[in-house]
């Protein structure tokens, strides 16, 4: 049985933001697996597992926050006797840019609550971990994982959740090791200008005067960096 926790924060205020985009992942997995839907609450997480194209595989999304997700990884595994080779925790990573995927077999949390909550549950940072790229903060760190995705970024989400989804297969496949080689490589297409909000439009780009109107108020952008 391979182990894949999407790292992200229960209720519908946090639903489609930043911070939960490994649980995205796993809704993304569980839509190609015919699983939606039958999640189950146990061991304070959502679980559903099954056999899907030749894998057993088991879809956890901690319940207890983001903050708290080692208590909740900590009782699965404890539960399904897994191995720590046999688990992937998806999460998502402000310092690399949007869409890009890395895999790692171990280190730090990076920053990360989840992932740093997950290391002192299990008193180790040898677990797999899938990283996708949110985007560097141009405003407090807080503020942008809990944020929702701009235009430009919601328009290639589903080819992200694609692109993540396989790669999670190949890692159920081949392990951490080969499925970095190929899919920590993955570049997301540029948007498409023509499908984006024009200036001035709510989570459109900035108009004449430097302010960009978004769906709680008005935001003045930074102003350029002065030449060297």
């Amino acid at each position: 049985m391979k182990i894949v926790v999407g790292l992200g924060n229960p209720g519908d205020q946090y639903a489609q933001t930043r911070h939960n985009i490994g649980w995205m992942v796993l809704d993304r997995l569980a839509d190609r697996a015919g699983w939606a839907g039958r999640g189950r609450t146990r061991d304070a997480s959502s679980l559903v597992m099954g056999r899907f194209r030749g894998l057993d595989l088991a879809l956890v999304k901690p319940l207890t926050y983001m903050n708290e997700s080692g208590l909740a990884v900590r009782k699965v595994l404890a539960r399904e006797h897994a191995p720590l080779v046999d688990m992937l925790v998806v999460a998502d990573d402000l310092a690399l840019p949007f869409g890009k995927l890395r895999f790692r077999e171990g280190g730090g949390p990076g920053g990360h609550n989840g992932l740093r909550s997950i290391i002192e549950e299990l008193g180790t940072e040898r677990f797999s971990r899938l990283r996708i790229g949110i985007g560097e903060p141009d405003r407090n760190a807080v503020d942008h994982v809990l944020s929702r995705f701009h235009p430009a970024e919601r328009q290639r989400l589903d080819e992200l959740l694609d692109a993540a989804a396989d790669a999670v297969e190949t890692w159920a496949r081949e392990g951490t090791s080969k499925a970095a080689n190929h899919h920590n490589r993955f570049e997301l297409r540029p948007a498409d200008d023509d499908r984006l909000a024009p200036p001035g439009a709510v989570d459109g780009p900035p108009g004449p005067d430097g302010i960009r109107r978004t769906r709680t108020g008005w935001r003045r952008s930074r102003p350029p960096e002065p030449d060297p």
